[in-house]
């Protein structure tokens, strides 16, 4: 189990699983967030307690935030997939370091061409600034 928070601690995050990775994307959204995301199913793995404001990107994704301090906790799926579940992803740059420094990262191509690039060997620890 992974958990995380807001700044102000309003809202808070958990991940019933450990994630095996963390994903940096370059689309127009996550670049500019500075983000690394974590994936699951909404309400079955990941779960998000606290009020939240969602940024809504087109019909498919919501991008929530704290309305408090404004840190950007996750993002869900605005419709099912095929099986009736719903993708969500947590910012794992809002759990203590220790806890997932040792994660690889893998980069995704979410800009121009929507495609997983080779992983480089970095990790969570590598990525703090």
């Amino acid at each position: 189990m992974l958990e995380g928070s807001c700044h102000c601690g309003q809202v808070t995050w958990r991940m019933d699983a450990d994630p095996a990775d963390a994903t940096a994307c370059n689309c127009t959204v996550c670049r500019r967030y500075g983000v690394l995301w974590a994936y699951g199913h909404a309400d079955e793995d990941v779960h998000v307690m606290g009020e939240t404001q969602a940024y809504v990107r087109g019909d498919e994704i919501g991008f929530h935030f704290c309305p408090n301090c404004g840190c950007v906790v996750s993002w869900q799926a605005l419709q099912p997939d095929a099986d009736g579940r719903r993708r969500a992803a947590v910012n794992i740059r809002l759990a203590e370091p220790d806890q997932v420094a040792h994660l690889p990262v893998d980069h995704f191509e979410g800009l121009k061409t929507f495609k997983d690039l080779p992983r480089d060997g970095r990790t969570v620890a590598d990525m703090w600034f």
